[in-house]
């Protein structure tokens, strides 16, 4: 018979274990967790959509993406910030949410920082002369096929900056639910204004 994780029954090594999937998924390009799917909306209106996780801080509480800030998220964003993450790792059993609140950053010391460490490859998303999601009458990338190519220099690249923002999401809750043969287990992380973690189970 196989052995019980030994978060199973234990809600200070569920924690844990929730950090550590968020860290290797930071990590390692190939862990489920590398992309969780990011949902905001407004009004009766929500969408979601695949982010890459490019930031964790357990201390702070908070995870952050890079995305382009004339895409229709950060308009909604600026409305409401309330929003949530969903992340799935198949082989461990563990469906995680994580429900924050979002701040654009644009500009800024945290982009900044952000955009020296965003490698040539990645700046090609930036690169394109129209806002994504704009109606196209044929198919297209958007981008030059200069830069479809990758034939840009990283000083080349130095213009998508005006583009490229970080959206930090400030933790309020996780939701984590394990699927487990013998019994799932289900488990409610929330961040109290002190930073404090209150912990409790849940009927899966």
């Amino acid at each position: 018979m196989k052995k019980k994780p030994d978060y199973y029954n234990d809600l200070d090594n569920v924690y844990l274990k929730i950090w550590s999937l968020l860290k290797h998924g930071l990590e390692d390009r190939n862990a489920p967790f590398h992309i969780p799917v990011f949902i905001c909306g407004q009004n009766n209106t929500f969408d979601g959509r695949i982010v890459v996780l490019r930031g964790i801080d357990k201390e702070k509480n908070k995870i952050w993406f890079h995305t382009d800030v004339r895409s229709n998220k950060i308009k909604i964003l600026k409305e409401n910030p309330k929003s949530t993450f969903i992340f799935y790792d198949k082989s461990e059993k563990i469906q995680l949410r994580i429900s924050t609140l979002s701040k654009v950053n644009f500009q800024n010391s945290f982009t900044s920082n952000s955009w020296k460490n965003t490698s040539h490859m990645s700046r090609q998303c930036y690169l394109g002369e129209e806002a994504p999601g704009k109606i196209s009458s044929i198919p297209s990338s958007g981008l030059t096929e200069k830069i479809d190519n990758s034939k840009y220099t990283l000083e080349e690249s130095e213009i998508g900056y005006k583009n490229f923002c970080v959206v930090e999401n400030f933790i309020s809750s996780f939701e984590w639910l394990y699927l487990a043969a013998k019994g799932h287990r289900r488990a409610k992380f929330e961040v109290q204004a002190s930073g404090k973690i209150k912990s409790f189970w849940k009927i899966p």
